[in-house]
């Protein structure tokens, strides 16, 4: 189901919650309301159409990938970026890292650990950022 983009800065600014088995509807709506805003948008967490749990969902290189309580446990690279948000208004200044290599969790819950660089890397910082109720 495609949900309502939250744009409350209050609830978007908490720390999401371990994500369970329980929340795998969560996800599939996070898909649906991603997909529906694919013009304008490339990744998502659950906070942002109202579920506070830590799971994203983003474009990998042309396929949608979903991560449940990704944690980033090493990165490198250190650059500037600009970066806009469906839940915020404008484009705004950040840093991001080239290099990301992610620990998380897929859709059967199995613990996973997987490098990325570029663009998609710079993605999954910014979700990450919205899990840990960090805003650009």
């Amino acid at each position: 189901m495609v949900r309502k983009i939250m744009k409350d800065t209050a609830f978007l600014s908490q720390k999401a919650e371990i994500a369970t088995a329980e929340d795998l509807p969560a996800a599939v709506d996070l898909l649906d309301t991603l997909r529906a805003n694919a013009a304008g948008c490339v990744g998502m967490a659950a906070n942002m159409i109202g579920v506070n749990k830590r799971i994203i969902a983003f474009d990998n290189e042309g396929a949608y990938m979903v991560m449940f309580n990704p944690e980033i446990v090493k990165s490198s690279g250190l650059y500037e970026a600009e970066e806009g948000c469906l839940s915020l208004p404008g484009v705004r200044k950040t840093k991001r890292r080239q290099m990301v290599k992610v620990r998380y969790q897929n859709e059967n819950f199995q613990t996973r650990l997987k490098t990325f660089t570029g663009w998609t890397a710079q993605i999954i910082q910014h979700e990450i950022d919205h899990c840990n109720g960090v805003l650009i």
